[in-house]
């Protein structure tokens, strides 16, 4: 198993999803992809709609806030593969591994894979 480090952990868990979200924004948009096709993504792996989004920004949330909020979508463990290193599946920490799945999608959306396979359908 790999486990992250509880430092690498709660740096993850206190990280604001507002400083992260134009992160996601400008790597897809250099990409050709849109902000609705990655609002569609968070929405199919958390239930947050573009104006939830906004309001988790406004709010400084951060990932920990952010996960207890979200109805993760129960097909989430399909999102498997290497990120950032890291074998998503086998990080045991439940919020790190929440946060990653976040961070394939992303890259999975600025990569140019299909909609209905990012979305695991």
């Amino acid at each position: 198993m790999m486990n992250t480090t509880d430092k690498h952990n709660e740096r993850i868990a206190t990280m604001t999803f507002a400083s992260v979200y134009p992160l996601y924004v400008t790597k897809i948009e250099k990409k050709g992809r849109t902000v609705d096709e990655l609002i569609q993504v968070i929405e199919w792996l958390c239930g947050f709609d573009a104006t939830a989004i906004q309001q988790l920004i406004d709010e400084k949330v951060n990932f920990q806030q952010f996960f207890e909020r979200a109805q993760l979508n129960p097909n989430a463990h399909l999102i498997t593969g290497m990120i950032c290193g890291y074998r998503i599946e086998e990080i045991e920490n439940t919020l790190t591994r929440q946060v990653r799945y976040l961070d394939k999608l992303v890259d999975e959306l600025a990569k140019g894979r299909k909609m209905e396979k990012v979305l695991r359908s």
